[in-house]
């Protein structure tokens, strides 16, 4: 069973209070793909860049078993572009630059041979394409769907379209927060599941993520690093890592999308280590699944005084 990624392609400019690096491979259906296909390759991706686009990054994709038939290339187009800056406080950033590009009008369509596929991961485009996604496949078993807080306050009525028709939602703190009008997480994360939402994952940054179900909360740690070099991709690749686990699995029980969740947040942690996509590029197994049990090492403990 195909696992399908519809998202952003991007080059991106990220300069942090340590180094700096240009045309960086970015986009959330990169870094997405990439998390992912540690755990359950081929994984698939549509989306959309211009012949300016590095046909190495292409090579570096397809290394990792990342099928780009879905990559929709125009000619004489320009690739989506973003800048940003972060501060000596990595949690937060100046965009310096969005240069929309060929992304601007996007029109995700999906292949034949994909249309039925049963695992599908949504990044943060506009809602009104994610409804058109959707609509192209034919009853996936498990849709997992990120957004962000510029089409919560810009298409909030289409992105409740979306909400009955995935499985699980996963934003940050903030962007809970503004969804549901509520400062508390907890009370915000039951009016989002209100809203249609089955399962809800919020992600707390360095602080880690909770999961939201119908029977259960679950909070899982960030794992503790000493240096952070680029928080660019991090969100995206936790959603790889989740999904890529779940598709891997076939497993959506609660007991599992824990564990999913745990693995999110190993990807994520590895992200961060270098910037653009390099902290996901030379992984092993080994090493993954050796954080992962570092992250049960550093939140296990025993009841008994």
């Amino acid at each position: 069973m195909s696992l399908l990624i519809v998202g952003s392609v991007a080059l991106d400019n990220v300069a942090t209070p340590f180094d700096k690096v240009e045309n960086a491979l970015g986009g959330s259906a990169v870094y997405i793909s990439l998390s992912a296909s540690y755990f359950s390759g081929p994984v698939h991706i549509v989306g959309v860049v211009g012949d300016d686009f590095p046909k190495e990054y292409i090579s570096m994709l397809e290394s990792h078993d990342v099928v780009c038939d879905g990559l929709q290339i125009v000619p004489g187009g320009k690739t989506f572009r973003w800048a940003g800056k972060y501060h000596y406080d990595l949690n937060m950033r100046d965009t310096l630059l969005t240069e929309l590009n060929v992304f601007e009008t996007f029109d995700p369509v999906i292949p034949d041979t994909l249309k039925k596929a049963k695992y599908l991961c949504l990044g943060n485009i506009d809602p009104t394409l994610q409804l058109k996604v959707l609509d192209q496949i034919e009853k996936p078993r498990f849709v997992v769907c990120d957004t962000m807080n510029y089409w919560i306050e810009g298409k909030k009525e289409e992105l409740l379209k979306v909400f009955p028709r995935i499985d699980v939602l996963i934003i940050n703190d903030s962007e809970a927060r503004l969804l549901a009008h509520e400062p508390n997480l907890i009370k915000a994360a039951k009016a989002i599941r209100e809203m249609g939402v089955p399962s809800l994952i919020i992600k707390k940054g360095e602080h880690g993520a909770l999961l939201f179900t119908e029977d259960v909360i679950f909070s899982a740690p960030a794992y503790p690093l000493e240096m952070i070099h680029d928080p660019t991709g991090a969100g995206d690749s936790f959603a790889g890592g989740f999904v890529g686990y779940l598709h891997k699995s076939q497993d959506t029980s609660a007991e599992c999308l824990k564990r999913a969740v745990v693995y999110g947040s190993t990807m994520a942690s590895f992200c961060v280590e270098q910037f653009s996509t390099k902290g996901l590029e030379g992984l092993s197994n080994l090493r993954i699944q050796d954080r992962f049990r570092e992250f049960l090492t550093i939140s296990r403990f025993n009841e008994e005084a």
